[in-house]
């Protein structure tokens, strides 16, 4: 090692660790302290030492500690790792965190562990080092009554901002505060409140004063942590005497260590120590596993350069006279005080001592170990020298000689590598007729036979690839492409004035009119696949072939598009009937045309269209007009079934009539979509109202429910259409309402009966189901709706929103092509069987085919978020957040008047079900929130030290 420290491992984001660590051992009496605490380990206690073959596990944070500090101590490694005392702090290696709250914690940890200790060196060390004491005094101004209170304190906390001494931050600290107005002192002798004047006195100073620069602020515009980077100047002695209350002591403190924090943002960064050794007064540079000796002009103490600077602009450092150093990065400065006495000579125990030479032992074997492997290593690389010296002359083939093909790839790799290489594999290389690729040409050397025979005896492979082994077939089809690529301008331009020529008789051929307008781009595609086979089949060299599925998927996939002139193909493999998809072209065209595509469909001009084609084109248009007819009469016959306004309704039931018949509202759409459409759309042939009963027959809706939130599902049906449903369709089950009235008796007292009867434990499963598809969704879309002045921000709905929901999906459908009607409609088929069904397939039913419009109209200035029932508030607030630039600290949100606070609550129990409106009101929205680098930072909690060992006393 270069000096006598040894250096920490950073396990992720323990830097800030590390400093203190580095910082602590470096006090001599606080590591003699920790030297002086009793194992518990009970081997050595009973005086039998630690055995070999058990390695040693440090049982409190003491003997981390101590174990740490004899490692760091004399140790032969550069650097150590300290993961078992992370470990058993419970941090997390991964995540960065306050540093000064790390050390406050640390500190308070030690000092509760050292307090059981009988010794009273090391019980009361923490206390003798570290702690001091000022008052907090209050004076009143009415009686001149003194109040004081007296505190211990392990640091001090200094602000920084305004000021560019450290003397000026102390001096603040120190500075009367006058208590007036609502923050009057309540005096005791006065017994009222009074204006008083209070301030913090020191009354006695620690060994070693640790002075905290609040560099990390909290900003309450954005909510989150800032770095104040302002330069704070320091000298190396610091005279505390003008600080105290009593004047009659030494106070001259000697700077003893610097903690920095590079980087401008205080989310990230860096965490370094400057840290002076108290035996021989030289300063280091502490810098996780690297440690350095400041000197010379590296002496700069508090000096680092920043991770990335914050503007062009920065601020300019001042000058400092000898002595004196100023710092934009230092957060806390470590003073000792100043004597004479000579420093500690510090011992490291006989156990500790036993364990470190273990390890050093451990580290020389590995020593050792590396050594021999690099001189193994060496040896193999000259045996390899000495081969590759003796071939590489012999290597190129000479005129006229026998000669072999070895890839150029394992060839470096003989040339380059100490190791042997790996067998030759020549696979990749060969084309289909297992041939030498005139393709691979390139990336093949033809070496010696002499060689060849050499490589093969040595490390084998194959297979070998001599002169005979380049192949004639694939070097004639290359050549085929390669003149048909040039030729192929030649006979676009030739094929399109044969295409102006009129064809008379039956010299000519059938040809697509989409196949013509796109042949020269296919034939060059087809082209290009062709000269890139080889690419396709073979992967790289040394048996690092591509994966033959894959390679027969895309093939399939390429086989499934259309190849020229298969546009006019019917579906039986014959002339399409559409004379509009093709034209004729000449024999000479077609002839050029053949040359490119050897394989196509060739249908001469005389060639009839496709006999079964023109069947079912007669049949479509006979069953066109039958449609039509069909759906004329059914609409005639039908007319209020077709009209909303002329539907009963159970709401206002009609005094015409006590008995109404019910289908499902799904029925009426499909019906109307024929009779709109009956072209495109198949007829119905049956009214399936199974889907409204339960698996028993029962019926699953209340003649409540049927009047509000299941109206939307069942359509009504006068007697007297009834019938003439029954004579146009196929009915499975007849659902019947009646209505029971005394004479005379008041409307509103009537009975209502349904047939079937309702099922009451199928209603009460299919409402659970229901409340749970409510609570339980995954990606729902819900709205958030911003309010200013406790209003709704409302503007004009979307224009597609005029119309009715319904109506609008209905158009939509109705414009879909022929063959696209809805899947789930089984009805077309005459068969009137009643299918059976679950709760579950029942509610999938209703899902799909009887559609119930839900749907929230979105107006301008609403949001709509993906959200799901186990997701938290809290992320819900992360998505405003990003939608509206609005902090989630800032956000109120509400669901029907009930104010969301609950961050840790999921949005199931909050009652929050798909399709919902929030509420939102901001109470300090901020406009450029999205651009803020630590934005993650922001709306994510800080968790800090919770859950570690620090909080565990």
């Amino acid at each position: 090692r270069q000096n006598a420290f040894v250096g920490l491992t950073n396990l992720g984001a323990t830097c800030y660790v590390n400093t203190f660590l580095q910082m602590w051992f470096l006090n001599l009496e606080l590591r003699q302290a920790l030297y002086l605490c009793p194992s518990t380990c009970s081997e050595y206690a009973a005086g039998e030492g630690i055995p070999k073959d058990k390695d040693y596990e440090p049982q409190t944070i003491c003997e981390h500690l101590q174990y740490l500090f004899a490692l760091l101590q004399n140790s032969k490694r550069r650097y150590i790792d300290p993961s078992g005392f992370v470990k058993a702090l419970g941090l997390d290696t991964g995540q960065q965190q306050d540093a000064q709250e790390f050390s406050k914690l640390f500190m308070s940890l030690l000092e509760d562990t050292l307090s059981k200790q009988k010794n009273p060196d090391v019980r009361n060390i923490v206390q003798k080092q570290f702690c001091g004491e000022y008052a907090y005094v209050t004076v009143c101004n009415q009686c001149g009554r003194e109040s004081k209170l007296v505190s211990k304190f392990y640091e001090l906390e200094l602000n920084i901002q305004g000021h560019k001494q450290l003397t000026d931050c102390i001096t603040e600290f120190l500075k009367e505060e006058k208590l007036e107005g609502d923050n009057r002192y309540f005096c005791e002798t006065c017994q009222s409140k009074q204006n008083a004047t209070r301030k913090i006195r020191l009354l006695s100073l620690p060994c070693t004063l640790n002075l905290q620069l609040m560099r990390f602020v909290f900003d309450r515009q954005t909510g989150h942590k800032k770095k104040l980077n302002t330069y704070i100047g320091f000298s190396e002695l610091l005279d505390m005497e003008p600080f105290m209350e009593q004047k009659n002591g030494v106070y001259v403190y000697e700077l003893s260590a610097v903690l920095i924090h590079r980087g401008v943002s205080a989310y990230s960064g860096h965490y370094i120590a400057h840290v002076k050794d108290p035996q021989t007064g030289e300063w280091y540079k502490f810098n996780d596993e690297d440690i350095e000796k400041m000197e010379g002009k590296k002496l700069q103490l508090g000096i680092e350069e920043d991770l990335a600077e914050p503007s062009k602009s920065q601020t300019r450092k001042p000058k400092c006279g000898k002595g004196t150093h100023c710092s934009r990065n230092a957060y806390m400065l470590v003073y000792r005080l100043q004597t004479r006495e000579k420093s500690l000579t510090v011992e490291v125990p006989a156990f500790l001592q036993e364990l470190v030479e273990r390890d050093n032992c451990k580290f020389e074997e590995w020593c050792n170990e590396m050594a021999e492997m690099r001189k193994q290593s060496v040896a193999r690389g000259k045996i390899k020298h000495e081969e590759v010296k003796e071939l590489y002359k012999r290597l190129p083939a000479e005129a006229g000689s026998p000669y072999d093909f070895i890839s150029l790839e394992w060839l470096q790799k003989w040339l380059d590598e100490s190791t042997p290489p790996k067998p030759i594999d020549n696979t990749a290389c060969l084309c289909s007729h297992g041939k030498l690729h005139p393709d691979k040409i390139p990336i093949m050397k033809r070496i010696s036979e002499y060689v060849a025979d050499f490589f093969y005896r040595r490390y084998g492979g194959g297979p070998r690839l001599n002169v005979k082994a380049l192949c004639k077939d694939c070097v004639v089809e290359r050549c085929r492409i390669l003149r048909l690529k040039n030729q192929l301008n030649e006979d676009y331009k030739t094929v399109t004035n044969l295409l102006k020529i009129t064809v008379k008789g039956n010299d000519g051929f059938w040809v697509g009119k989409a196949s013509l307008r796109s042949w020269r781009q296919l034939a060059l595609e087809q082209l290009n696949e062709q000269d890139e086979d080889a690419e396709h089949s073979n992967g790289k060299m040394n048996g690092n072939a591509q994966n033959k599925d894959e390679s027969n998927e895309e093939k399939r996939e390429e086989e499934e598009e259309l190849n020229f002139n298969e546009d006019i193909v019917c579906p039986h493999g014959d002339l399409c009937i559409s004379e509009n998809e093709r034209r004729v072209v000449s024999k000479e065209a077609w002839e050029k045309l053949k040359q490119y595509f050897p394989k196509a469909p060739e249908f001469p001009n005389n060639k009839e269209c496709c006999s079964q084609c023109k069947i079912l084109e007669r049949e479509g248009e006979e069953n066109e007009a039958l449609h039509k007819m069909m759906a004329s009469e059914q609409k005639t016959s039908l007319q209020n079934l077709f009209h909303d306004k002329c539907r009963p309704c159970l709401g206002s039931w009609p005094q015409e009539t006590d008995e109404l018949y019910i289908v499902s509202q799904f029925f009426v759409e499909e019906w109307r979509k024929f009779v709109r459409r009956p072209t495109r759309c198949s007829p119905v042939s049956s009214v399936g109202n199974s889907a409204l009963l339960c698996p028993h027959g029962g019926l699953m809706f209340t003649y409540a429910s049927m009047t509000k939130e299941d109206s939307k599902l069942i359509a009504l049906i006068w007697p007297s259409e009834w019938e003439r449903i029954q004579k146009l369709f196929v009915v499975d089950h007849v659902i019947k309402i009646t209505r029971t009235q005394a004479a005379g008796a008041d409307p509103e007292s009537a009975l209502y009966t349904s047939e079937p009867q309702l099922c009451p434990e199928c209603r009460e499963g299919l409402l659970c189901q229901q409340q749970r598809d409510l609570r339980e969704y995954t990606q729902a879309t819900i709205y958030i709706h911003k309010v200013v002045d406790n209003k709704k921000v409302m503007k004009d709905a979307a224009p597609e929103l005029n119309v009715s929901s319904s109506e609008a999906e209905e158009e939509r459908e109705e414009n879909k092509p022929e063959g696209e009607q809805d899947p789930d409609f089984n009805q077309t088929n005459g068969g009137a069987k009643r299918q059976k069904i679950s709760h579950q397939s029942y509610i999938a039913y209703q899902k799909q085919g009887i559609r119930r419009s839900t749907r929230h109209r979105k107006v301008r200035g609403e949001k709509a978020l993906l959200v799901s029932a186990n997701q938290t508030l809290k992320e819900l607030k992360i998505q405003i957040m990003h939608a509206f630039s609005v902090a989630p600290f800032d956000q109120n949100l509400s669901i029907d008047g009930k104010i969301l606070s609950d961050d840790t609550a999921t949005l199931g129990s909050l009652g929050v079900i798909p399709e919902s409106v929030i509420l939102l009101k901001a109470d300090e929205p901020i406009a450029d929130y999205a651009a803020m680098d630590d934005v993650m930072q922001v709306c994510m909690p800080e968790e800090g030290f919770k859950g570690t060992g620090l909080l565990g006393h």
